[in-house]
C-alpha cells in the first residue's frame, strides 16, 4: 500500500502527543495503532487487533529482542546491589577525602560522575547527594553541581561501552538492522557511533574546561559570584527537591565499602572480551572472526547476570541484608526496569508499522530533494535534540528517531555510525536544555538545587556545546573524519567559552579567586 505524506503519521502523531502529555509510552502506542488503523483499511477497532497481533506480540517474542530485554533486567539488578550494598557512597566518600579546593571538589564531582557510568538515573542522584556536603563546604553554588551532575550522567552512559543506555540503544539498533537486511553485530555498531558522539563528549569536555580554565560566564557566573562571595550555596527563596524523596533507600547499617562496587564492575567488563570470543566459536575461528559473529546481548547479558550474582553474594557475607532481602532487592532492581521494557518494546513496534507504512521510504525520498546528504547527519541532531527538548525524555527521542534516522542513512549511502551518534547526541542534547527532562529533575533532586536555577544556569553552557556539535556534524557530513570534526567541534567550543567569559563572565575578587 501507498501512502506517500501519510507515511509519516505514526511517529509524527508519537512526537506531537509526547510533547503534548509529556508521556513517551501512550505516545508510542498511539503511533503503533495509527499504523496499524492505516494498514486495516483505516478501521480503528481492527487497528487495535493489527496493533497486537502484527506488531507488540510478534516483537515480544522474537528471540533477539527477549535477550534485550532480560540483560536490560540484569542491569536494573546490578544498579539495585551497587545502591544497596554502599559501593558507590564508598567511591564517593574516598574521592571526598582527596578535595582540597574548590577546583577539586568540582573535579572530583565531574571525575565520580564519569566513575558511576552504569547508568544515568544512579549516576545523578548518587554524585549529586553524596558530593553536596564537599561543594557546600568548598563554596562551590548547587547550581553548578547540579550542571556537573547533569552533564557527566547521560553524556557518560552513552560513552562507556557497558551502561543500560548502551543496552537500550543495542535493542533499537539491532530491530533496525533485522529491518534493513544488515547483519553487523549491534554491539560493535553501537561502539562505532561513540567517537561519533559529538554533543556527550563536547558536554563532558566542557565541564572540565569550565572548571580548569575558570570560564564560567551567563547566570551561571553570577551564582559562583554569590557563593564565594556570600557563602549562600542556593539564592534566597530557592525551592530544591530532596533526592531522598526520590530514591527512599535504605539507611547504610555499617560503613560502606568500595570494593562492593569495583569488584562487580570489574567482573562485568572483564567478562566482556572472552565471551564475545566464545560465542564467535573461538578457538574454531580466529580471533577476527570470532569478534565478528560474536552475539553481543548474551555475552553481555551473561556479564551482568554474574556481577549481579556476585554483588548478591558480597552483601550477604557482609550480612547488609539477609536472604529474604536479598531476593526482594533483585527482583526490585527488575521492576525498576519496567518503563525501558515497555518504550522498547513500543520502539520495536512502531519500527516495524514505520516500515510498513513506508515512512524511511517517503523520507529520504524528500530529503533527496530537498538537501545534500551531507547536511542530514546535522539535521538529525537538530530534530532529535528539539523532540527530546519539548518532550522531555532521551530515551523517547532514540526509540522515535532511530526507526526513522538508520533507514534513512541505509538509502542515502550515509555513513550509519554517524546518523545514529546524531540522534543519540540530539537526544542528549534536548534533555540538558528541558526543564522536564527527567535526568535534569533528577540532577536538580540529586545536587538538592532549585529545578528552575539548574534549568537556567545550565542552558548556555548546553548550547554552547550544541552548537559546537552542530559545527562537528556538518565537518563530518562531509568529510566523514572522526578526528578532523572532533578537533573543529572542540576548537569552536573552547573559543566560544573564551568568548562568552569575556562577555558574560564575572570578575571574583583576588582573595577568593586565589582560594579556588
Amino acid at each position: 500500500m501507498e501512502f506517500g505524506v501519510l507515511s509519516l503519521l505514526p511517529p509524527m502523531l508519537a512526537i506531537i502527543l509526547a510533547i503534548i502529555t509529556r508521556n513517551v509510552i501512550p505516545s508510542l502506542f498511539a503511533g503503533v495503532w495509527i499504523g496499524a488503523t492505516m494498514l486495516a483499511d483505516w478501521n480503528p477497532l481492527a487497528g487495535i487487533y493489527v496493533s497486537f497481533q502484527n506488531f507488540i506480540i510478534p516483537v515480544i517474542g522474537d528471540e533477539g529482542n527477549a535477550t534485550i530485554l532480560v540483560y536490560v533486567a540484569l542491569f536494573g539488578v546490578l544498579i539495585a546491589f551497587f545502591q544497596r550494598t554502599g559501593g558507590a557512597e564508598a567511591l564517593a566518600e574516598f574521592i571526598s577525602e582527596k578535595v582540597k579546593s574548590r577546583r577539586g571538589a568540582q573535579g572530583g564531582t565531574g571525575g565520580l560522575g564519569i566513575l558511576l557510568f552504569i547508568d544515568d538515573y544512579f549516576n545523578a542522584l548518587t554524585a549529586g547527594s553524596v558530593m553536596r556536603a564537599v561543594t557546600d563546604r568548598m563554596k562551590v553554588s548547587r547550581e553548578k553541581l547540579a550542571y556537573i551532575v547533569d552533564s557527566t550522567s547521560a553524556p557518560t552512559a552513552l560513552l562507556v561501552p557497558v551502561s543500560t543506555w548502551v543496552v537500550f540503544v543495542m535493542g533499537l539498533i539491532s530491530a533496525q538492522f533485522a529491518e534493513i537486511g544488515i547483519s553487523q553485530s549491534e554491539y560493535f555498531a553501537y561502539l562505532s557511533t561513540i567517537p561519533f558522539n559529538f554533543y556527550s563528549i563536547f558536554a563532558v569536555l566542557f565541564v572540565f574546561v569550565i572548571i580548569y580554565l575558570k570560564l564560567d560566564y551567563g547566570p551561571m557566573a553570577k551564582a559562583e559570584f554569590r557563593t564565594m562571595t556570600t557563602g549562600k550555596v542556593q539564592r534566597d527563596g530557592a525551592q530544591p527537591p530532596s533526592a531522598d524523596e526520590i530514591t527512599q533507600a535504605e539507611p547504610m547499617t555499617s560503613k560502606p565499602k568500595l570494593m562492593n562496587l569495583l569488584i562487580p564492575l570489574i567482573v562485568l567488563l572483564a567478562m566482556i572480551p572472552p565471551l564475545f570470543l566464545w560465542t564467535g566459536g573461538y578457538p574454531e575461528n580466529d580471533f577476527v572472526t570470532a569478534i565478528g559473529e560474536a552475539d553481543g546481548a548474551i555475552s553481555i547479558l551473561l556479564a551482568a547476570f554474574t556481577a549481579g550474582i556476585l554483588g548478591l553474594i558480597m552483601g550477604l557475607s557482609q550480612k547488609l541484608f539477609s536472604f529474604k532481602e536479598a531476593i526482594s532487592i533483585y527482583m526490585g532492581g527488575i521492576k525498576g526496569m519496567v518503563l525501558v521494557f515497555l518504550i522498547l518494546i513500543l520502539a520495536w513496534s512502531i519500527g516495524d508499522v514505520a516500515s510498513e507504512v513506508g515512512t524511511a521510504e517517503y523520507v529520504s525520498n524528500l530529503a533527496q530533494q530537498l538537501f545534500t546528504p551531507a547536511i542530514i547527519p546535522a539535521l538529525i541532531f537538530i530534530v532529535s535534540g528539539i523532540v527530546a527538548f519539548t518532550a522531555g525524555t532521551s530515551y523517547g527521542t532514540f526509540a522515535i528517531m532511530i526507526p526513522i534516522a538508520m533507514p534513512i542513512a541505509a538509502s542515502l549511502d550515509i555513513s550509519m555510525p554517524l546518523v545514529i551518534a546524531a540522534v543519540l547526541s540530539g537526544g542528549v542534547f534536548g534533555d540538558h536544555c528541558s526543564p522536564i527532562s527527567d535526568t535534569t529533575v533528577l540532577s536538580s533532586a540529586g545536587s538538592s538545587c532549585d529545578l528552575v536555577d539548574h534549568v537556567y544556569t545550565q542552558l548556555p553552557y548546553a548550547l554552547t556545546a550544541g552548537v559546537s556539535g552542530i559545527i562537528a556534524f556538518v565537518i563530518a557530513g562531509y568529510t566523514e573524519s572522526i578526528w578532523l570534526s572532533l578537533a573543529v567541534g572542540i576548537i569552536a567550543l573552547i573559543l566560544l567559552a573564551f568568548l562568552l567569559n569575556r562577555m558574560f563572565g564575572q570578575k571574583m575578587p583576588k582573595e577568593q579567586e586565589t582560594n579556588a
